[in-house]
């Protein structure tokens, strides 16, 4: 019964109460007339309710997202298309789309009759600050009668996917072809530059070149082995997330966390605009291969979240099994033995680069998606503004104290990483990106310096 009367909008049961009122009030009074009006105002819903429920449409929905993968705050246009394919035309439609709510309020539209065979196209606009992995529909349809006495609603299965991938900062630095690659002549100045103590022989195969034999190996080993052959892994990289909660400071967009993201997404893209394959990693174990390696990437990194692990156990456990040329990792807060931890993983012959984040900086920063304060607020009196104006030089002296900070708080982590051979540097809230990867070597330049790389500083504006 109460799904009976759902199908009724307010004016509908509006009719059916007074019909019934207006029935019981006329065999009170015995009057013909309201009894002829109490009828009408009962049949009337009824009827109405009778005909769209054996209507019987059969609509078909088809939803398009330009583009389906953004940044944080750019739009995209969605684009619904609705044909009918049943034999006769709708009544009026009322169109809502089911979406999340940090997307926005749910868009609705009327839509007349759509006759036979004939469609109708509705659009709008989504945009999110956050990144992050959204669905968007089914799409939920209600078809009203002309009177506006009765609503049925009917559900559409399709759904889309939208996603908001971390910001990407545009990094330059030379390009990496006829450095990393693994073949032709770039493979053989790599080759040359490094030396033989960086050699990785393996037996000889039909096929290979005689000028790839490696005889000090051969000698060694009493078979001819070939140098080399495994160099492809350096057209490879490994980029380390930290995402471990206690590593991380600050909350929202603003975070030392979502920094760390976007560091991830902005050095894997271009270290995958310049021809290297990459995996991904965090302190939970892999999530990205090296199949199309920035899409993969950015899918990933859109919906990572902190982590509770303590420690780097998986992800060392991880990377023993994968091959990579380069090491690139972003942490947050280390401790020594969770840097000599890290260090270790480094095998030799890999190149190892960190960025470290002085996560104290990031404590005092607002939260960008919610630093609105209520109006209540904005009404204050005079002392309350003055506690503001007050407040403020305080806020920068503490701000100031932390950017001061930010060296000794990662002198030990990058006291052991360098000790192992990486090359590190550390970034603090007020550092862009930009700038902390143009103080790290730049991946091009690898070759030059026969295998190693130039001594970092710390960078700070």
């Amino acid at each position: 019964m109460r799904s009976v009367l759902a199908w009724f909008t307010v004016r509908g049961a509006s009719f059916l109460t007074a019909g019934i009122v207006g029935l019981i009030a006329a065999l009170i009074l015995g009057s013909d007339a309201m009894i002829s009006v109490g009828a009408m105002l009962i049949c009337l819903p009824l009827f109405s309710a009778l005909t769209a429920r054996r209507a019987r449409y059969q609509l078909r929905c088809a939803r398009t997202i330009v583009p389906s993968r953004v940044a944080p705050g750019q739009p995209a246009k969605v684009t619904v298309r609705l044909e009918n394919v049943s034999r006769i035309s709708t009544g009026l439609l009322l169109v809502e789309e089911t979406i999340p709510y940090s997307l926005g309020a749910r868009p609705r539209y009327v839509v007349n009759g759509i006759e036979r065979g004939g469609s109708r196209e509705v659009s709008y606009q989504l945009r999110s600050d956050v990144r992050g992995k959204f669905s968007v529909g089914p799409m939920r349809i209600r078809i009203a009668d002309v009177f506006g006495l009765v609503e049925l609603t009917a559900n559409f299965a399709s759904q889309n996917t939208f996603t908001v991938t971390p910001k990407v900062v545009p990094l330059t630095s030379a390009s990496v072809k006829g450095s990393w690659s693994s073949d032709g002549d770039g493979r053989t100045r790599m080759t040359a530059a490094a030396g033989d103590d960086d050699v990785i022989p393996r037996a000889y195969r039909n096929g290979d070149e005689l000028r790839r034999v490696h005889w000090r190996s051969t000698a060694r080993y009493g078979e001819l082995m070939v140098r080399r052959e495994e160099q492809r892994w350096q057209d490879r990289a490994v980029l380390i997330l930290d995402s471990r909660r206690s590593a991380h400071t600050g909350s929202g967009p603003s975070s030392s966390f979502e920094f760390a993201v976007s560091a991830a997404a902005s050095i894997g893209v271009h270290l995958a605009r310049q021809g290297l394959d990459g995996h991904l990693l965090t302190d939970g174990g892999p999530l990205a291969g090296s199949t199309m390696f920035e899409d993969v990437l950015l899918d990933a990194l859109s919906v990572v979240n902190l982590s509770r692990n303590h420690d780097f156990a998986r992800m060392n456990a991880a990377l023993t099994t994968i091959e990579g040329g380069l090491l690139v990792l972003i942490a947050g807060r280390l401790s020594t033995d969770q840097a000599k931890e890290i260090a270790a993983s480094r095998r030799e012959g890999r190149q190892g680069i960190a960025l470290l984040l002085a996560t104290s900086t990031w404590a005092g920063q607002p939260d960008k998606g919610g630093d609105r304060q209520p109006a209540a607020n904005m009404t204050e009196g005079a002392s309350g503004l003055h506690a503001a104006q007050s407040a403020s030089p305080q806020a920068e002296a503490n701000g100031a104290a932390a950017r001061n900070r930010a060296p000794t708080e990662t002198a030990a982590a990058e006291a052991v990483l360098r000790a192992a051979g990486w090359r590190v540097t550390t970034v603090d809230a007020t550092t862009p990106l930009a700038v902390a990867w143009q103080h790290l070597p730049r991946v091009g330049s690898y070759a030059a310096f026969g295998g190693t790389l130039p001594d970092l500083g710390v960078v700070k504006r």
